[in-house]
């Protein structure tokens, strides 16, 4: 029998350091086609990645390279991320950049995160 031997989650509190906003948009009236912000639909702390290697493929397919992966603490009833809302992270370096959720799924290592895959909107 195999010895029992922790191992530290991928994912904790700690490293959730980065705010983002989940934003729902709505199409705006007349001829031109944009959107404009409708509501905030939830505001959380996430740890914010560059998309993984695994992921990569996929944003190729998709011609999308500036893809990331964000974990947050799983909302439960709260909010229901899907890929009608878009998200905005709070750093300088995402600045004035919106993102579209693509994908969500919930974290198998840890049940208390759920893992989301946005691409950069033009």
């Amino acid at each position: 029998m195999q010895p029992f031997k922790y191992k530290p989650p991928r994912v904790n509190t700690g490293d959730l350091r980065t705010s983002v906003i989940f934003h729902e948009f709505t199409a705006n009236e007349g001829p031109e086609p944009s959107e404009s912000e409708k509501r905030v639909l939830y505001r959380a702390w996430a740890k914010v990645d560059n998309v993984w290697l695994k992921d990569l493929e996929i944003a190729k397919a998709n011609g999308t390279l500036s893809d990331i992966t964000i974990k947050i603490r799983d909302p439960q009833r709260d909010y229901i991320p899907n890929n009608k809302h878009y998200l905005s992270i709070d750093a300088p370096e995402y600045r004035d950049k919106r993102y579209n959720i693509k994908h969500v799924q919930p974290d198998l290592q840890n049940k208390e995160f759920i893992t989301i895959v946005a691409g950069l909107t033009e």
